[in-house]
């Protein structure tokens, strides 16, 4: 019996395929989203995952100020951040957010999806959001993807 055959190949920098992939965020519901992207972003769609490796696609997502939450989470919802100065704790709601800034809600959805290590960190970077239809990376010519196709794992 060969025993190479039975060889585990791990992914690393030099043999990951990466892709860009383009994702119209209207009308979707902000939680699946952003699962799915994260999914698409770690790579575990690939045969070639590896969990410590960046082995993921690099996502563009278009009009994310058409995002929508379910049920009244619009409103409910509380973001909390902290300025770093005694009682420098803010809040903010989806509604205050996408009306400021609307790539944020995203952003930060997409981002606690992912690891909070250093590749986490780093996978994070593969992410490109924008409010409008217009964004910076055409030149690499990303592949629309409907979300609907992307079926995830358990």
């Amino acid at each position: 019996m060969d025993t190479q055959s039975y060889k585990t190949v791990s992914a690393n920098k030099a043999t990951v395929k990466k892709e860009w992939l383009l994702v119209d965020a209207e009308n979707e519901t902000v939680g699946r989203l952003a699962s799915k992207v994260a999914y698409l972003v770690r790579g575990k769609h690939k045969t070639s995952y590896t969990p410590h490796v960046d082995c993921g696609d690099n996502v563009v997502i278009i009009n994310a100020d058409k995002v929508r939450f379910t049920g009244n989470k619009l409103n409910d919802k509380v973001y909390t951040r902290h300025t770093g100065y005694p009682g420098g704790q803010r809040f903010t709601t989806p509604k205050d957010l996408l009306n400021s800034k609307p790539e944020r809600v995203l952003e930060l959805a997409i981002g606690r999806m992912l690891p909070k290590t250093i590749l986490g960190d780093r996978l994070r970077r593969n992410v490109f959001i924008y409010a409008g239809t217009e964004h910076k990376q055409e030149a690499q010519n990303p592949k629309k993807i409907d979300l609907k196709t992307v079926k995830e794992r358990a």
